[in-house]
């Protein structure tokens, strides 16, 4: 088996679309470049933040269920999303940024010898943003060229993920023997591994919390995380692998935009194999317009009309838009 590239998407669940399109647009600089529907839940949004274009290992997204209840944070569950910065210096803007704009947020800390800052939305959804200085590996994307934040402090793509547990044997097993990651280091109750090339967009991070409950999914929590890998051919042979294990899963999933397997090696967190590309521009939306419109798989755009009736209509227009990068005294 060949190991995993990295973190392939993270996605999760917001109370609103709106506020979430505006907190990632304008506070976190990430580009819209889809927006879509939930191909299991068509009168649900499913929004695409990434970077300049819509890069693998780049992209958070979000489902706007509706009726959802509030997360129930606890264990055995994909706890927090991070991000990654290029530098140090990166970080302390994102501080200064984050008091500007009254965004809940704690001190600079060190985790794995890389600066962080964890940091809340407006659903107390928990992210943390890594520095990649001094920090090898898989490479990262490129910041939203045309966004309000500088490019030399702009998020560039994802970071190692969160994983909160109470059974470290057994998600040792799922990541070390199952998942072919590496475990790099621990620091008290934290455990990182990382894969492929290693580095900050290949990392899980594991917080060891016997003393919780554990959590239920609901909007300002985790649906599932995605894991890269290059092609179909891979899906394949993970499919083998996930038989001999006699672990259910989804089987091939086409999703447009990449094409995925599913399933679940630990209580409580859905895992996705998703492929690098062929990625967000495509025959409806060029580099330009990309998220500007609503956007639909092939084998959704005889529906359209339908589809346009369930959910309601977000202004996500931006290619007529200038935004002014904005530096922070």
């Amino acid at each position: 088996m060949k190991k995993l590239n990295g973190i392939h998407h993270v996605t999760a669940i917001t109370s609103s679309a709106e506020k979430i399109y505006d907190f990632f647009t304008n506070i976190l600089g990430l580009r819209l470049v889809k927006k879509t529907i939930n191909q299991d839940d068509i009168n649900t949004y499913h929004l695409f933040f990434a970077d300049d274009k819509g890069s693998a290992g780049t992209d958070m997204t979000f489902f706007d269920f509706n009726g959802a209840s509030e997360v129930i944070k606890g264990t055995n569950e994909i706890s927090k999303t991070s991000f990654r910065v290029p530098t140090d210096e990166a970080i302390y803007y994102w501080k200064k940024r984050f008091e500007k704009y009254q965004v809940t947020h704690f001190e600079v800390k060190d985790m794995f010898g890389r600066k962080t800052l964890e940091f809340r939305d407006f659903d107390d959804a928990e992210y943390v943003l890594f520095s990649d200085e001094f920090v090898d590996g898989i490479a990262s994307g490129t910041p939203w060229q045309k966004g309000p934040v500088p490019n030399e402090f702009g998020i560039t793509g994802l970071g190692p993920i969160f994983f909160r547990v109470n059974n470290k044997e057994l998600i040792d097993k799922v990541l070390t023997e199952f998942l072919l990651f590496d475990q790099i280091a621990v620091e008290n109750q934290f455990t990182l591994y990382e894969t492929g090339l290693g580095g900050n967009g290949a990392g899980v991070i594991v917080e060891y919390r016997a003393d919780l409950a554990n959590g239920r999914q609901g909007f300002g929590g985790i649906h599932h995380v995605a894991f890269r890998v290059d092609e179909k051919a891979d899906l394949d042979d993970w499919i083998q692998v996930l038989n001999k294990l006699r672990v259910p899963h989804s089987g091939h999933v086409d999703r447009f935009y990449f094409k995925s397997l599913y399933t679940r090696l630990y209580p409580g967190m859905l895992f996705e194999f998703a492929t690098e590309g062929p990625g967000f521009i495509d025959d409806e939306e060029d580099y330009e317009t990309l998220g500007e419109t609503l956007a639909l798989p092939p084998k959704f755009r005889g529906m359209r009309d339908k589809i346009e009736k369930l959910v309601r209509h977000i202004e996500t227009k931006r290619s007529d838009k200038v935004y002014n990068k904005e530096y922070i005294d």
